[in-house]
């Protein structure tokens, strides 16, 4: 469990734990109000950063950059948006990462991407595009001074013939200019743990951030996590059984669940950690209230401050 003295470091200011948050861009105007009120819920958490996933074959593109201009324009969260090689050329890549640019975003999440035919078909880089994250990563820094993420796969990706050559994999992101990895999400925290160490002496010393994700609903997180690779322990289905149409006690449990799991990897001695909200907040601020983290008074975002200057002037 936090100890008091963390508790009182984050009700003094000094922030002892660190989160980031995944959104996805919305399909519909119902899912755009569930989305902004997750946003609204969670923001007063003050996460380090949000991210916005960008879907296969950049099936996405304008929904995210949209959600992301909203989030620079209207709030004072800091945005990361997703990006991929897929279906798409340098140059329309490009014309993409100088677009997030103009529009204040100074954060990328650089990912290869899954084929556009769907999770399971062969990748097949675009003849004229880029052939892989580690190329993704290099143009990025070339276009802007941005921080970049990229993924890292504790069980290593479903498409890596080994876990060493997928931590090959991420050390060439690094190389290309990589800031820091968030991992697929998993339920074994010694599967991380046991990760991070072969990361270090494999002689990489980026953040690898824990992707956490609370179960919403356990039959769809153990249909996702089969086809990222991702194991799924037996006393997490025992956890769950019989509960399908019990969705209060599937709450609670999920909420315990994922509260064992974070507060375990403090004890560890992480301090950062990544959510996969799936557009909902009840969970994931229940997670971060066990933390330790509480809400604070919004910001106001520089805009609006630089409005109401000259409105004054």
């Amino acid at each position: 469990m936090p100890s008091a003295s963390q508790h009182r470091a984050s009700r003094d200011g000094y922030r002892p734990i660190r989160v980031s948050i995944e959104f996805f861009p919305p399909k519909t105007e119902e899912m755009e109000k569930i989305l902004w009120s997750s946003i609204e819920r969670l923001a007063p958490l003050q996460p380090k950063f949000v991210s916005v996933t960008y879907g296969a074959g950049g099936s996405t593109r304008e929904r995210t950059h949209n959600t992301v201009a909203r989030m620079v324009k209207e709030t004072s969260l800091q945005p990361a948006a997703h990006l991929t090689c897929v279906d798409a050329t340098r140059e329309e890549i490009d014309a993409v990462v100088q677009s997030y640019w103009d529009a204040g975003v100074r954060h990328i999440v650089a990912l290869r991407g899954d084929p556009a035919e769907g999770v399971g078909n062969a990748y097949r880089p675009h003849p004229g595009g880029y052939a892989q994250t580690s190329d993704l990563v290099a143009g990025i820094k070339r276009i802007g001074d941005f921080k970049v993420s990229v993924s890292a796969y504790p069980e290593k990706h479903p498409e890596a013939s080994s876990l060493d050559a997928d931590i090959d994999a991420l050390k060439a992101k690094v190389d290309a200019g990589a800031d820091q990895a968030i991992t697929q999400f998993f339920f074994e925290n010694d599967i991380y743990l046991r990760y991070v160490d072969k990361v270090r002496a494999a002689g990489i010393d980026i953040p690898i951030i824990p992707g956490i994700l609370p179960v919403q609903n356990f039959k769809q997180a153990a249909n996702f996590a089969r086809r990222t690779g991702a194991s799924v322990p037996y006393w997490l289905a025992a956890r769950f059984e019989g509960l399908d149409n019990d969705v209060d006690t599937r709450r609670l449990v999920a909420a315990s669940v994922a509260a064992e799991q974070v507060l375990d990897l403090v004890d560890q001695g992480v301090n950062d950690f990544h959510f996969y909200s799936m557009n909902r907040s009840d969970l994931v601020y229940a997670i971060c209230h066990v933390l330790g983290l509480r809400a604070q008074a919004p910001k106001v975002a520089a805009k609006e401050i630089a409005k109401e200057a000259a409105k004054a002037a």
